[in-house]
């Protein structure tokens, strides 16, 4: 991960437990379009005739997907924020050898929540 990523909380949950959003950004958005290039597409054609994993596109898709994390993050930080929430993935084939790989989801200011309620005792 980037160093930028190191310094947002990033979660697919709709919040983080144990703090509290004081402020609500917007979307943040991580973009890569990879391309699977002559020689991937040959020896996955050759490994698709035995069937089984593909490991040339688990990789590649391995590394889309952490790019897009890296550039989502340097989104939110670069707004702002500290915690990006409710992150998803999206992908898209361009033409017929790329892939648009997106991470998105809500940037926002997060702070530790302080307890309110007093304990209570039991008798």
């Amino acid at each position: 991960m980037s160093s930028d990523s190191g310094k947002i909380m990033m979660l697919t949950t709709n919040h983080a437990p144990g703090y509290k959003v004081t402020k609500v950004l917007g979307m943040v958005y991580g973009i890569t379009v990879r391309s699977r290039g002559i020689g991937g597409n040959f020896m996955a054609g050759l490994r698709s005739i035995k069937g089984g994993e593909i490991n040339e596109y688990t990789q590649m898709a391995s590394q889309a997907r952490q790019q897009a994390l890296d550039r989502l993050a340097e989104h939110a930080a670069s707004m702002g924020a500290n915690a990006v929430l409710s992150i998803m993935f999206d992908s898209t084939e361009v033409g017929a050898t790329m892939d648009e790989i997106i991470a998105f989801g809500t940037g926002v200011v997060i702070t530790p929540a302080t307890e309110t309620a007093q304990p209570v005792r039991l008798s």
